[in-house]
């Protein structure tokens, strides 16, 4: 299990923010003060990691929570040597805007559908 802890203190509601990896659900996910808040949906597979669907709290939507997430699970993927497939619209959106892993992405032969503002 993967994890990380921040303690955020310019956030107004002065939130302690946890992202995870949880492999029993197949899916990162970010909490505040111990409250699920966003969690993105992803298929494991051999060399590659496939983002399906990523989901904000109606609460929590917003504050940026979920590119604080996307980074980490980003992050994560490529430390473990694994290939990204975005198939969710919000992680391919992040991903057309954020520089540094365009080498390890392998884009969908169809785009992402859906809209990236549900996060």
């Amino acid at each position: 299990m993967t994890e990380f802890t921040v303690r955020d203190d310019a956030e107004p509601f002065s939130a302690n923010i946890t992202t995870v990896r949880n492999d029993k659900f197949h899916r990162y996910e970010l909490r505040v003060n111990g409250e699920l808040a966003v969690y993105s949906q992803f298929m494991d597979r051999p060399g590659h990691i496939d983002f399906i669907h990523t989901v904000t709290a109606e609460k929590f939507k917003g504050r940026g929570l979920a590119k604080i997430l996307a980074h980490f699970a980003l992050d994560d993927v490529i430390a473990a040597g694994k290939r990204i497939i975005p198939h969710c619209p919000f992680m391919a959106s992040y991903l057309h805007k954020h520089e540094g892993y365009e080498l390890s992405v392998d884009w969908p032969a169809e785009p992402p559908e859906g809209e990236p503002g549900n996060e």
